[in-house]
């Protein structure tokens, strides 16, 4: 049994599904849990739709709504033959952006968009996309089955970022699925939707459908999660920034972890988390060249003697200084800087610290002023925007002498206003200028990996298989 996640440049035209329903029908013997996110740019355009319609702007919303429509009954028109599957298709999108139509005439009439209404659209997108590849599919011959994931992902009620309830949800997926893997089905369902205990929608946030793909994989302890997405797997660097860069053949979830988090764009952040508990490999694969080995995440990778395997980078950082000669042998300051940071429910990314001093990092501003407000009440605090952190990975690096120094000279003339280690063996992090951190990626990638360290563990993007 496997899960087989599909993004939304997977499944973004005809041509991109029936694509997906030739990988699938390729992996039919394994039982496949297929997991699908919105076609492309969809739950961007409705949550704008959301958005003009608070702003009173309805005619403009509308059109988006009507534009959504048309590309979702192309796609429809393109895949499915059968005239009556494509009714129901028609029919369904029809009656779903009809209700979002009317959403928005009540939002602009209260002039108030409550985070629950805001997933109330934004989990359109993918209900669409899964009945449009279930349709295909079926038409296709293959046995398939459509289950909402509503029925079974149940979270709190958090909208908009929902936590899974994970004791109903191990108990709800197995309930669920099991029955129609069983019988030979393949299961289509949604990525990134659930709903709370009363039924009602809610979704886990951005990039959420890797976490369902997760956490149904760890339910059903599958043998393998595949993501598949627009990129070859894991790389050195965004290839944006770093043309040269390479594909990892395989990684560990800690290093996975470190690189969705600091900025790597493959993976959700919490995607490894279910599958690490289970010791699931997780496979990142490109849709668009199935032949490809993509990148393996597996828990222990084999041995190897390159220190640096990736260098990820995450721009709109902003640093908060926080001084105070009260900190001096003063038991509790710490406790309370981060209890200000929990109030308003806002993550740090790095932290250092000296005798008198506090530097941390934060990449969402929406409540800096509530927060540095506070801390002035007990020290002195300094604001630092348009930062960026450069996060260097590898799980060899803290048994290899002489890395540090290597970043550093590489680095040169750029400035480095935070360095931070200690937390994690296996990454350093740096605080720099955003002006400077591409060309602090491109050196450090040409220090590393120009040339190549190790060809049994990088692959050129773009090469073969195997």
């Amino acid at each position: 049994m496997i899960v087989m996640k599909f993004g939304g440049t997977s499944v973004e035209s005809a041509r991109a599904m029936n694509n997906v329903i030739d990988i699938i029908a390729r992996e039919r013997s394994r039982k496949p849990v297929v997991v699908l996110s919105a076609v492309s740019g969809t739950t961007n355009d409705l949550l704008k739709s959301a958005h003009l319609a608070l702003d009173g702007n309805i005619e403009e919303s509308t059109s988006i709504l009507n534009n959504l429509l048309d590309r979702h009954v192309t796609i429809a028109e393109n895949l499915i033959d059968d005239r009556p599957s494509y009714q129901q298709v028609l029919q369904f999108c029809k009656r779903r952006i009809e209700e979002l139509r009317n959403l928005c005439q009540g939002v602009a009439i209260l002039g108030e968009l409550t985070n629950r209404s805001l997933d109330a659209f934004a989990s359109v997108g993918e209900r669409m996309s899964s009945l449009i590849l279930f349709e295909g599919m079926k038409q296709r011959g293959l046995p398939v089955e459509l289950v909402d994931a509503r029925t079974f992902m149940v979270t709190d009620g958090h909208y908009t970022s929902a936590s899974p309830l994970f004791d109903l949800i191990n108990v709800k997926i197995p309930e669920a699925l099991n029955p129609h893997l069983r019988s030979g089905k393949i299961v289509i369902t949604q990525g990134f939707i659930g709903s709370n205990q009363k039924g009602v929608t809610t979704t886990l946030g951005r990039g959420g459908s890797d976490y369902s793909a997760s956490l149904i994989g760890a339910a059903l302890d599958v043998e393998e999660i595949q993501i598949w997405t627009d990129v070859d797997g894991v790389l050195t660097a965004d290839p944006r920034i770093a043309p040269k860069a390479q594909k990892l053949r395989i990684i560990s979830f800690r290093e996975a972890s470190e690189l969705a988090y600091f900025g790597a764009k493959v993976l959700h952040p919490s995607t490894i988390l279910p599958a690490v508990k289970k010791n699931i490999p997780v496979i990142v694969l490109n849709s668009a060249r199935p032949t490809m080995s993509g990148t393996r995440i597996v828990a222990q990778p084999p041995k190897t003697n390159v220190s640096v395997k990736s260098i990820a980078s995450k721009s709109g950082i902003t640093v908060i200084n926080i001084q105070s000669t009260r900190m001096l042998m003063a038991h509790g300051f710490l406790e309370s800087i981060f209890q200000v940071f929990n109030r308003h429910k806002t993550s740090v990314d790095l932290v250092t610290t000296s005798e008198v001093a506090v530097s941390l990092t934060i990449d969402n501003s929406s409540q800096r002023e509530s927060i540095v407000g506070e801390l002035q009440r007990f020290s002195d605090v300094s604001i630092y925007d348009k930062k960026a952190i450069v996060c260097i990975v590898g799980d060899q690096m803290h048994s290899t002498a002489g890395v540090a120094d290597r970043i550093f000279r590489a680095l040169g003339d750029i400035d480095v206003m935070m360095i931070s280690q200690g937390a994690s063996e296996i990454n350093m992090s740096l605080v720099v200028d955003e002006t400077a951190v591409t060309e602090a990626v491109r050196r450090l990638h040409a220090e590393f990996f120009e040339p190549v360290p190790d060809m049994d563990l990088f692959q050129a993007i773009g090469g073969n298989g195997e």
